[in-house]
């Protein structure tokens, strides 16, 4: 049986030492399709999430489930994100915390590179740029 990941735990200590030291703890989230946030926030398949006392409302930092509700743009929203899914937690101030390793993506099945005909060859690389002294 395997041991429960620590990433909860690491979390939530994370999350005191910013309360306890007057930091704003910020979480980067990656979004999957079980993550539920704010589409219209999320960049480049992140978003970071303010998890402070002042902007969220009944906090739950579970050991499979981050939840709360926050307002986005003064609309009351519902935030569910699962735990594997938080890339990171941080003190917006000083950037302090910690960045958890994050799943490598599952390889597309294994295919070779298509055969060229015997009499095609392929194109020869692109010159690499040079620079040149204008007068």
């Amino acid at each position: 049986m395997n041991p429960p990941s620590t990433t909860p735990y690491l979390i939530r200590a994370i999350y005191e030492w910013c309360v306890d030291n007057g930091f704003t703890p910020y979480l980067a989230v990656r979004v999957n399709e079980d993550t539920r946030v704010p589409m219209e926030y999320v960049r480049n398949g992140e978003i970071v999430l303010n998890v402070s006392g002042d902007a969220t409302r009944d906090l739950t930092l579970g050991n499979q489930l981050i939840q709360f509700s926050a307002r986005f743009n003064g609309v009351s929203r519902e935030i569910s994100v699962p735990v594997e899914a938080v890339s990171g937690i941080f003190a917006k101030e000083s950037g302090q915390g910690l960045a958890f390793e994050q799943p490598s993506p599952i390889p597309v099945a294994d295919s070779a590179p298509p055969e060229l005909p015997p009499d095609d060859k392929p194109p020869p690389p692109p010159a690499r740029p040079k620079l040149q002294v204008v007068k």
